[in-house]
């Protein structure tokens, strides 16, 4: 079933809104927002933080909140570097801009709030890698 979901999201995702985005290179959030970046997907960094200071990650404007970027950009996909305790709200938002897809990267789990995704209609891939899952299935451009 997941690995239904994945190729679905590789498939036809391909602006990634990345919550919890790091300006710092040796993050494995940059790491797979610039990896992503490097096969054709817009990346549009969420961090309060550097959003608050007007400076921008692997290029791009960077929005302090889920809302705020899907003002301005069409998200297909919304990718959580985040602690699990921090997911719900996320989902929360998240369902309420309807946005199609959720990733929560490896490590990051919310059975609750995975369960309340999908029954809205969301396609969720939780505890995940998007990068090993795109080189996985194949989905490089070449």
């Amino acid at each position: 079933m997941t690995d239904t979901i994945i190729q679905h999201i590789l498939a036809t995702c391909r602006t990634v809104a990345v919550v919890g985005l790091s300006p710092k290179p040796h993050r494995d959030s940059f790491h797979v927002a610039q990896y992503m970046q490097a096969q054709g997907w817009r990346i549009v960094p969420v961090n309060p933080v550097v959003a608050a200071s007007g400076e921008k990650i692997l290029g791009e404007v960077v929005y302090a909140t889920l809302t705020d970027a899907a003002r301005v950009e069409k998200v297909d996909l919304v990718d959580v570097f985040r602690n699990s305790a921090d997911v719900p709200p996320l989902m929360d938002e998240a369902i309420a801009l309807k946005l199609p897809a959720v990733w929560l990267q490896l490590g990051v789990r919310h059975e609750g709030a995975v369960a309340k995704a999908q029954a809205a209609g969301m396609q969720v891939v939780q505890d995940h890698c998007l990068l090993v899952e795109h080189q996985r299935l194949g989905h490089q451009q070449g």
